[in-house]
């Protein structure tokens, strides 16, 4: 019976291609199910059975540990070279986005704000 073994839901594509060529290795069956035309299914992989289904989660453990460690310290890396994005450097490079952001959220809280004064609550 098909088993769910890891969301592909807002994953990189490298490490959903990491993830692949690991089963790969190890020969472990596996499939893969995409978001569909709108989104709206589930992009995931899943394994063909159940039999390797504990190796399977040893390894992505061990895959996602590891990955966490080369993230963060290529994240303390770029935060030391000053090229982590900030807020004001986005700001600098969008202004209009940001300002058109601003004020539809503002004209959102104005028209609530109104419709509640109109109606009396």
């Amino acid at each position: 019976m098909p088993t769910l073994l890891f969301s592909l839901r807002q994953v990189p594509d490298d490490e959903a291609e990491e993830i692949r060529a690991l089963l790969d290795e190890h020969n472990i069956d596996f499939y893969e199910t995409s978001a569909g035309n709108w989104g709206v299914s589930m992009p995931a992989i899943w394994l063909a059975n159940d039999d390797n289904l504990t190796l399977a989660q040893q390894l992505l453990t061990q895959y996602q540990q590891q990955r966490f460690i080369t993230q963060r310290q290529e994240y303390l890396l770029k935060q030391q070279s000053g090229d982590t994005p900030t807020f004001l450097a986005s700001l600098r490079q969008q202004p209009l986005r940001f300002i058109t952001y601003t004020l539809g959220a503002l004209f959102i809280v104005y028209l609530s704000s109104r419709l509640i004064y109109e109606l009396g609550f």
